[in-house]
């Protein structure tokens, strides 16, 4: 990913350094276990830990690649180089290289998930904070992008805050899911490695044994994490557009701080863009580019093939990094967001009292009207209220069928704010608990 759009942590995760690291660990904690078998002297399984300060050398792995065209040989003859060939004869000893990458793959995978994790965290304490801030700020809700009932800007934090904290259990179960490793050898069978080994190494890892590879983990742990942070980025992108939309000149009920200095536009001085929240769907299409490619994934030939590679080794980090990214971005802005509430009265009121419609079909009929002859008498007035801007409730108390059924006082009383309100203490003792 590009540097515009990543933070150090999580690159470097992905970095060559960080990754023949963990290559190195894989193997040299394998052959503490074929020592403690029996399988290799232990002097050799020691002389390997020789390397474990040593900085490998990306530029010369690289160049033994370019020669052998093999990754992983390429890794374990720089290895040799800094323990001794004759040290290192035992090195990889009944593995295969997939041991090594997928293993390494999947510890990368789970430190990312730690990392985004994280940032989850540091988003749902951000619309925590503005969900109480709020919890009492009415606005009007939105159906089809028309006005349909008021609300609280509270609780439109608070079913972002939900439905992050969901997206956070998804994450956690995802991390799980690919926390396995496998030094299974060759198709998987073991037949030149004792599954103890695999243990060993896993434990070492912070892994669970995978229970059954071929000559790969199965793919459908890859898949399930790729969706996760693709379901992540959609949530992501669900809350940017609402600030986005929030933003808009016309409404402008909340928005993106604007810093000092910072410029909206390169010809017109007055813009205030939502540039952040813009760039959010952006990033969040980057992520949910991996998902379809993790699926496909899936289907491999027999018991290995490297389809799945060249995919993987775009997708990992660029899915996390832009992720993790995107996550830190967004709370930022929920932190710093500014909140109209004035304008959020304004709104409600360009057509004054239209938002209370259906509280005054329903005492219709309860009032003894029938359904549709209730709406009818609703409705008429209502589209007065769109066409001339006139007052809603104004308009009831002109209609002698109205008030023959309620009585004025019963549509004065369906004015009442407070209504609408009356149970956000009870969703957000759903939402935060007690």
């Amino acid at each position: 990913m590009i540097p515009r759009y990543s933070r150090p942590d999580m690159v470097a995760i992905w970095s060559p350094e960080t990754k023949f690291r963990i290559w190195y660990e894989i193997e040299a904690h394998a052959c503490d276990a074929m020592a403690d078998l029996g399988v290799i002297p232990r002097e050799n399984a020691e002389a390997v830990w020789k390397a474990k300060d040593v900085e490998f050398d990306v530029a010369r792995i690289d160049e033994i690649e370019a020669v052998t065209k093999h990754d992983v040989i390429a890794f374990l003859t720089h290895l040799a180089e800094h323990v001794g060939s004759e040290e290192a004869r035992f090195v990889h000893q009944g593995m295969t290289s997939s041991d090594v990458l997928d293993t390494c793959l999947n510890v990368q995978l789970v430190r990312a998930a730690d990392i985004l994790l994280t940032g989850v965290d540091k988003l749902l304490a951000a619309l925590k904070k503005r969900a109480y801030e709020n919890k009492d700020t009415v606005r009007v809700g939105r159906s089809h992008g028309i006005h349909a009932e008021p609300t609280t800007m509270g609780l439109t934090f608070a079913r972002f805050y939900a439905e992050m904290d969901r997206n956070k259990n998804r994450l956690e179960k995802a991390r799980w899911e690919i926390a396995t490793g496998a030094i299974s050898g060759a198709v998987g069978t073991f037949a030149n490695i004792d599954p103890a080994v695999e243990e060993h190494v896993c434990e070492k890892l912070g892994l669970r044994p995978e229970p059954i590879s071929t000559q790969v983990i199965p793919r459908d742990r890859h898949a399930m994490f790729f969706a996760t942070l693709g379901v992540i980025a959609s949530s992501i992108e669900n809350i940017a557009i609402e600030i986005r939309h929030m933003q808009r000149t016309e409404v402008l009920e909340g928005a993106e701080f604007f810093s000092m200095g910072q410029k909206g536009s390169s010809a017109m001085p007055h813009k205030k863009n939502p540039v952040l929240t813009e760039n959010l769907t952006g990033l969040a299409r980057l992520v949910r580019m991996a998902v379809i490619p993790a699926m496909e994934n899936v289907a491999l030939w027999h018991e290995r093939d490297i389809s799945h590679s060249s995919v993987e080794r775009g997708i990992g980090p660029d899915a996390t990094i832009t992720l993790d990214f995107a996550l830190h971005r967004l709370a930022g802005v929920v932190e710093k967001m500014l909140i109209f509430p004035e304008n959020m009265l304004a709104n409600m009121n360009k057509f004054p009292g239209l938002v209370m419609s259906q509280r005054v079909l329903l005492a219709l009929t309860q009032a003894g009207v029938s359904r549709e002859d209730a709406y009818a008498m609703v409705q008429r007035n209502a589209l007065k209220v769109w066409e001339d801007r006139v007052d809603f409730r104004e308009m009831l108390l002109a209609d002698d069928d109205v008030v023959k059924a309620l009585g004025k006082d019963a549509i004065n009383e369906k004015f009442d704010m407070g209504y609408h309100t009356k149970h956000v203490d009870t969703i957000f003792r759903r939402v935060f608990g007690d």
